[in-house]
């Protein structure tokens, strides 16, 4: 999976960077190698909003596009509930995938019964 991290008007550390890597690598061992997802932090300047540091995440699949927004007090927190939410957002997606392909299999019914002669 490729990892692709944005700061909106904020600075992103490495420490933070090695963090999503970290995060991030249990939901990299769950889809594709070519999957790609995007993560962008952003501040809110608004001092009413307590919840400030934001942490937007996009994961393209082959076929479908998960997203995951967050807010929290510190982007450290924000970053690890984005990342429990896209992780319950992939494993839906897979057992979607696996649900549809089980489907497919031939169902004892549509086989040919062994007891019965093929000429009639």
């Amino acid at each position: 999976m490729q990892i692709r991290v944005k700061g909106r008007n904020t600075p992103v550390p490495d420490a933070l960077r090695r963090q999503i890597d970290r995060r991030f690598a249990a939901i990299g061992r769950q889809v594709s190698e070519l999957a790609e997802l995007e993560i962008e932090l952003s501040a809110e300047r608004n001092p009413a909003i307590p919840e400030a540091q934001v942490v937007e995440a996009t994961l393209r699949l082959k076929g479908t596009t998960l997203r995951a927004r967050q807010a929290a007090r510190d982007a450290t927190q924000a970053l690890n509930r984005c990342e429990e939410e896209l992780a319950r957002q992939v494993k839906r997606q897979r057992e979607k995938r696996r649900g549809r392909r089980a489907g497919r299999v031939a169902r004892p019914s549509q086989l040919p019964y062994e007891g019965t002669s093929q000429a009639i």
